[in-house]
């Protein structure tokens, strides 16, 4: 792809260096119920998956989540977020250099992600172009969340660029027939191999620094 009509850009880990804070939040809110979940682990099961994914994946071993878990999550993260979130490094300059389209495609809800992005300066780059995991029926892994951003913004999947950092969030952009890059520049990926788990996962390319966004790969 020499250049694509549309860019799709995940929010957690991509946009925002939010995973981290996001899964001391969950681990925390589990422990409360119970339940042991370390950050590793969580970064290894969760990342770049919805809240209803984390529910059916405790239900499906026998353990039952309270009614209030998304809200008590929810309310978590919105606190911690607001003390210590910030933009991924260089993402500022890679948005107001783009010439061609672009949106959101998050397996956040709407308010986490419209929160994230008004924190940290962001919002006026993607107005209301932010699409979420609760506007279709299958999230990430499936292809669903990205044909349907890509359908909204009127491009064709074969000439759609996806930026992700998750292994889920790569699965389902391959599956949409699209071209996606690994981003591995967040700070969950300061002890793990990034570039590894994402080009296992099927990304076209891996990249560390969003001051590389558009440069070569050596």
């Amino acid at each position: 792809m020499i250049q694509p009509d549309l860019i799709i850009f995940d929010c957690d880990g991509v946009l925002v260096d939010s995973e981290v804070l996001s899964c001391r939040c969950l681990s925390k809110i589990l422990a409360g119920y119970g339940i042991d979940l370390g950050l590793d682990q969580a970064l290894d099961l969760f990342l770049g998956r919805s809240v209803s994914a984390v529910v059916e994946h405790y239900q499906a071993l026998g353990r039952s989540i309270p009614e209030q878990f998304s809200t008590e999550l929810s309310a978590g993260v919105r606190a911690a977020f607001t003390s210590a979130l910030c933009p991924i490094e260089g993402v500022s300059s890679v948005l107001e250099g783009l010439r061609i389209p672009h949106c959101v495609a998050s397996s956040s809800d709407v308010d986490r992600v419209s929160l994230s992005l008004s924190l940290t300066g962001l919002a006026p780059h993607f107005d209301n172009r932010l699409y979420t995991s609760q506007m279709v029926e299958r999230g990430k892994p499936a292809p669903d969340l990205f044909l349907y951003a890509a359908e909204r913004m009127q491009a064709d999947p074969l000439r759609t660029l996806v930026i992700e950092d998750s292994i889920s969030g790569v699965s389902a952009a391959k599956a949409a027939g699209m071209t996606v890059w690994g981003f591995v520049g967040g700070s969950h990926y300061q002890s793990r191999d990034g570039k590894a788990i994402l080009r296992g996962a099927g990304a076209d390319r891996v990249f560390g620094r969003m001051a590389d966004f558009w440069r070569a790969d050596r």
